[in-house]
């Protein structure tokens, strides 16, 4: 078992290897702005991991890998067990190469041209594009912001779900950008929702590794197993890792008319049922010996939140920061100091030298509203806070 003791303060140059972070900034940033923006660890894989794959390296052939394998799928559902309690046949569990496309797929499977899918803003960016490039229309069910917490809206929810054209739902949770963790009796009252009008729900879970010490999720599948049939899991290793640039996901599926629809689309139709060498190595690694680091780097983060949330009541009185109960992104109001969102934009990117997600692209719901990935070391996250602060004080 892996007893090492990890330093996530140590700065590594991640400039020139191609990192969509770092080498390529949003449009506008200027070169030399700090990028906390797009959602990936600054912070070193796992000793275990790059172990696995060095030892995958001296292999030396690459060829075709298979997901579809006892060794994966038990790692998989051991971690599911160990850090939920919750049971998944193995047999229930397909590959994608991400959460992001495995939505996509969904929609396309699930859905006809011109139908609904109800998502709740301000909420993860990708949802809409997928379901917008699908000819799929958005259904916007919004959270509902009040006195610095986000909460649902389950009369809009009904309203929107029981309209026949509109065909389920996609849930995020943990909740991004918000960091809302969803308490069962919230997971339960969109379920029985859902069930009343016969929809299902894609359920984005990928973040939910990353609570606060304390903190609990609670998978969708574990807590309503009675709607097993209308329910679908994404969840993946790469948030809690560091491992995005994998491109390995698990999407648990219990229906069997969804599997073979799966199939179907992902298998016949898009041939990405495969997954590459390093990211299956990878996650087998990270399941089976990663959670020595990822309960040292949950520590650091909560620290890390607690520092900005510091640091925004004592020096932005006019800024409110979100509590964030789960993901690695502080979600902050800076409405008090700018309502215009494009000229936040440009005073972030301009002024601050900062290159951030803007609350905008979130929705509408988000105008006014920065998301500030913190899992970087500390010294980069108060120079962030620090060039936020001199900007606005000017």
């Amino acid at each position: 078992m892996d007893q090492r003791k990890y330093n996530f303060d140590e700065i590594i140059d991640r400039t020139g290897t191609h990192c969509l972070k770092f080498d390529r900034l949003p449009e506008g940033a200027p070169a030399d702005a700090l990028p906390l923006w797009v959602a990936d660890m600054d912070f070193p894989c796992a000793d275990p991991i790059l172990d696995a794959l060095h030892a995958r390296i001296d292999r030396k052939i690459f060829g075709y890998t298979t997901y579809d394998n006892g060794e994966g799928k038990a790692a998989v559902c051991g971690w599911f067990k160990k850090r939920f309690d919750w049971d998944v046949d193995a047999d229930d569990i397909f590959f994608s190469p991400g959460v992001v496309p495995a939505i996509a797929y969904l929609i396309n499977a699930l859905t006809e041209k011109g139908d609904g899918v109800v998502i709740q803003r301000p909420v993860y960016y990708p949802f809409t594009k997928k379901i917008e490039a699908n000819g799929r229309r958005v259904v916007n069910n919004s959270l509902l912001y009040e006195n610095g917490v986000y909460r649902m809206d389950y009369e809009d929810l009904e309203k929107k779900l029981a309209e026949p054209s509109n065909k389920g739902m996609i849930l995020c949770s943990p909740h991004n950008p918000v960091g809302r963790v969803w308490k069962t009796e919230e997971l339960k009252k969109v379920v029985e929702i859902c069930q009343k009008y016969d929809k299902w729900i894609i359920s984005d879970e990928i973040h939910f590794d990353l609570t606060r010490i304390g903190v609990v999720h609670h998978p969708l599948l574990k807590i309503a197993p009675e709607y097993k049939d209308r329910i679908i899991v994404c969840t993946a290793p790469s948030k809690t890792f560091n491992l995005a640039g994998m491109h390995t996901s698990n999407i648990v599926i219990s229906n069997p008319e969804y599997k073979k629809i799966w199939r179907q689309v992902v298998d016949e139709c898009f041939s990405a049922s495969d997954c590459n060498p390093f990211g299956l190595a990878a996650e087998i690694a990270a399941y089976n010996d990663g959670e020595n680091w990822l309960e040292q780097v949950r520590e650091y983060l909560d620290k890390n939140i607690d520092y900005v949330k510091e640091f925004v009541a004592r020096n932005l009185p006019k800024a409110k920061m979100v509590e964030a109960e789960g993901t690695y992104l502080v979600w902050i109001d800076f409405n008090g100091y700018e309502k215009d969102c494009k000229k936040l934009e440009e005073l972030m990117q301009k002024k601050a030298k900062v290159a951030l997600d803007e609350g905008y692209i979130f929705g509408e719901e988000g105008s006014g509203f920065e998301r500030i990935n913190v899992a970087c070391a500390r010294s980069v996250l108060t120079d962030c806070m620090e060039r936020i602060k001199a900007a606005l004080d000017n």
